[in-house]
């Protein structure tokens, strides 16, 4: 029998075009209690111009980055929790 499973990723920008600033976000949601937080940012030199795909696509791809970093770290803390359980019940 398969089972499916659903999960989702929001990607949220904010551009700052005073400062250069781009902020993303993106949210993992998914069929659990895991809901993590990516963060990027991407900063545009002043003497550039103002391409706002650019600082998109380099502030998403860095939360995504961080997003799939938190994730492998999320899944070493639960292997570290089902071994203690089942670590524990053989003894």
């Amino acid at each position: 029998m398969t089972t499916m499973r659903r999960w989702s990723v929001e990607i949220y920008i904010d551009e700052h075009e005073e400062s250069g600033l781009t902020h993303a976000e993106a949210r993992l949601h998914t069929n659990d209690r895991t809901h993590l937080l990516g963060q990027g940012d991407a900063h545009r030199n002043p003497t550039d111009d103002q391409v706002a795909e650019i600082g998109d696509e380099l502030a998403v791809a860095r939360a995504l980055s961080d997003l799939s970093h938190q994730l492998v770290h999320a899944v070493a803390g639960d292997l570290e929790d089902v071994a203690k359980r089942f670590g524990s019940a053989a003894h």
